[in-house]
């Protein structure tokens, strides 16, 4: 192995912010670097400053023994260092083979070779295992999909250094395994690869060595396969995790108790090209889960919830009441509120202030005849902003300067601020570190005790059974079971996942 890119002393502060104080990390060919720790940590501020698109205040970036400044991204990538983002970052209305080879399109006579670019995307994409037409738009296809094409974009710009922020948050298992293959094949190549991932299990299988930040300094850098894991959460968190044993035994322990009243309840509900005959029944004051593959209905449920998707038959009834749900402001008006998926297509309008964000939809509720004062959406900020531990220096600051794990808060601080009666959560832990995981853990327990009702997805089975009255398990976006009691457990759920 070999010394590629070595990053010494790296400070950068914005505006009452310190980002990274005197933080190192080396990167060698041939290896698997994971970069951790908390949203927050310095993560992509680190990346950011390694590949141009911000500007170090201190420090040295040293690459093939010659010291950079990269005045962009597009200098790191012409000397071989490409990043790709968790959030897809590519043009939908393009196609994949015009995605793959933006601004390095394979030349002829002066202009762009049409037929030799589409050749060499399905040769690339055979990598990954995709069989799709690289001639058809991007928006054609699945997040995931999209994600995996962002990668191969990385790779096919990439000849020495790879930076992967969170490739596989929308990814299922079998898609893992692929990207971890083509990973391998570019290790092999002498490709040094930066891996960025809330997933420890994703860490110990894939990395090498470790680096984690912590507060916007280095805690330490340590090979992977010397680092116990319960040592690497320490170093992440500065402190011993909860172990979630207690949430778990308290579920147990109310499931077996008397049942409380329905809420909410699916009755043979069918969308097309969504769900097929799904029952589902949310009790009041308790939280249901949904389990299953990428792919398998759980995001099409809570569509069909918030008049997303469009019911084609069955029914849906909260507190006793019928509801016709055409568009989401049905939901919303029946109590219903929804934190999406996609926290930066369908969440967040980043140019926005924290408090304008969060003031959204109780503005939207109150109808804009009646204003909200700035005042009012001061103090609702503030409120939110100290009961969720919102990391900002002020109400004010734009939501898209925020980590994902600050962007999800501000989101669920919006849909509390209106007092649902159910609340659901589509992957509320996506892409978010392990002491934002145990905060948003907590936040489902307290506002069940509050009287609330949730229904929440996620792919992450010891969290969804560490808070969940019940799993509903999904397969081909139809319900395979519930679990609850001393049958939730995770190895349970994900029998029943596995078997259908």
């Amino acid at each position: 192995m070999s010394l590629i890119l070595a990053l010494k002393n790296i400070s950068k502060s914005y505006p009452g912010v310190k980002a990274l104080e005197n933080v190192d990390l080396q990167l060698f060919s041939g290896e698997v670097h994971a970069l951790l720790g908390e949203n927050g940590a310095g993560k992509s501020t680190l990346v950011k400053v390694m590949t141009g698109a911000e500007t170090k205040n201190a420090g040295e970036i040293i690459f093939q023994n010659k010291s950079h400044d990269f005045a962009s991204p597009i200098a790191a990538q012409q000397v071989g260092i490409s990043t790709v983002y968790q959030e897809v970052n590519l043009l939908p209305n393009l196609s994949v083979a015009q995605n793959l080879f933006l601004g390095h399109e394979p030349k002829r006579f002066g202009l762009i070779d049409y037929r030799a670019m589409v050749k060499q995307a399905e040769q690339l994409l055979t990598r990954f295992k995709l069989d799709i037409d690289v001639t058809a738009d991007l928006a054609k296809y699945s997040v995931a999909v999209q994600q995996l094409i962002a990668i191969a974009r990385g790779v096919a710009m990439s000849a020495q250094v790879l930076v992967l922020d969170e490739p596989t948050a929308s990814l299922d298992a079998d898609e893992v395994q692929i990207l971890f293959d083509v990973m391998n094949q570019l290790k092999s190549e002498g490709v040094a690869i930066v891996f960025i991932t809330h997933f420890l299990d994703q860490v110990y299988q894939i990395s090498d060595r470790i680096t984690v930040l912590r507060n916007g300094k280095q805690v330490g850098e340590y090979l992977t396969a010397e680092l116990p894991r319960a040592k690497l959460v320490e170093t992440m968190l500065g402190k011993e995790l909860e172990h979630l044993a207690g949430y778990q035994e308290a579920n147990q322990t109310s499931a077996s108790a008397a049942t409380p009243e329905t809420l909410l309840a699916f009755e043979n509900v069918s969308a097309k090209g969504s769900i097929e005959q799904f029952d589902l029944e949310v009790p009041k004051g308790q939280a249901v889960g949904l389990a299953g593959l990428l792919g398998s209905g759980r995001t099409e449920v809570c569509k069909a919830l918030f008049g997303v998707d469009t019911l084609s038959e069955g029914s849906i009834t909260l507190a006793g009441k019928k509801l016709r749900l055409s568009q989401p402001s049905d939901a919303i008006n029946a109590g219903i509120a929804l934190c999406p998926e996609d926290r930066k297509t369908d969440g967040i309008i980043g140019p926005l202030s924290i408090r304008e964000n969060i003031a959204l939809a109780l503005q939207a509720r109150l109808g804009w005849w009646r204003y909200l004062s700035k005042s009012k959406q001061q103090a609702l900020a503030d409120l939110y902003i100290d009961k969720l531990q919102i990391a900002t220096p002020d109400a004010d600051k734009p939501i898209g300067q925020l980590s994902g794990g600050n962007q999800q808060k501000v989101i669920l601080a919006r849909w509390l601020a209106i007092e649902p009666t159910l609340l659901v959560l589509d992957e509320p832990t996506r892409g978010i570190d392990i002491g934002a995981h145990a905060e948003i853990l907590a936040l489902i327990k307290a506002l069940c005790e509050e009287g609330m009702s949730l229904l929440v997805t996620s792919s992450e089975l010891e969290e969804l059974v560490a808070f969940a009255n019940k799993v509903v398990v999904l397969r081909d976006r139809k319900k395979v079971t519930e679990l609850s009691g001393h049958e939730l457990t995770s190895q349970h759920v994900m029998q029943a996942i596995a078997e259908g």
